[in-house]
């Protein structure tokens, strides 16, 4: 058997020998990065037949997309959530890569206690869009989206505790075997990560328009 095909895995935690776990070791998953890498180097495949080399390419590929995920943690739990069979709603990082690679607009579903600000701050950033087209300042309209940005910035930083407490209970019951512990903390994250989504959104539209 070939080393690149000794890496072969169904999934980017069996890739890299880790449990299915939330919280990782970022120094440790560094180091059997690199390690796993230079195995897979072209140089050790330069005089094995072309299967071979396609074979050690193919795992290579594999292998980086696999640290990419694991190493930036909203992308490990999106990973995880559909390695649990979760497709994540309308604001999720796939449904913003695919809608960028379509040159569209991505849909958003608006969290419902959110609704009413959320169109209220809409309002708002179309008034400041027009008034910046006509090359015209709205102090007004400046202030209350400085003021909506404040709020949805903390929304972000209290969800992001909120979902680091969510990985150390996901962690504890698949250690624990507890099914229907881990059923309830997957759908409480599948909801934290949608409302981050949507509120991470917002910040950003409202930053394009001040700026």
């Amino acid at each position: 058997m070939s080393q690149a095909n000794t890496l072969a895995a169904p999934d980017y935690f069996s890739l890299f020998e880790l449990p299915r776990h939330l919280n990782l070791d970022p120094s440790a998953l560094e180091k059997t990065f690199y390690a796993k890498s230079r195995r897979l180097h072209p140089d050790r495949f330069a005089a094995r037949p072309l299967a071979e080399q396609e074979a050690a390419l193919a795992a290579s590929s594999q292998l980086n997309d696999a640290y990419r995920t694991l190493k930036d943690p909203i992308a490990r739990t999106e990973y995880l959530l559909s390695l649990e069979g979760v497709q994540m709603d309308e604001q999720s990082r796939a449904a913003t890569d695919a809608a960028k690679a379509a040159g569209t607009a991505k849909k958003q579903v608006a969290p419902p206690d959110l609704l009413e600000e959320a169109f209220e701050l809409n309002m708002q950033l179309e008034e400041m869009r027009m008034a910046k087209k006509m090359g015209e300042d709205d102090p007004a309209t400046r202030t209350e989206l400085e003021g909506a940005r404040e709020r949805f910035t903390a929304m972000l930083h209290e969800l992001e505790d909120k979902l680091h407490a969510l990985w150390n209970d996901w962690d504890t019951h698949t250690e624990a075997g507890e099914e229907a512990a881990k059923t309830s903390t997957r759908d409480a994250m599948v909801a934290l990560l949608n409302r981050r989504s949507y509120a991470r959104n917002l910040v950003r539209d409202v930053n394009e328009a001040l700026d």
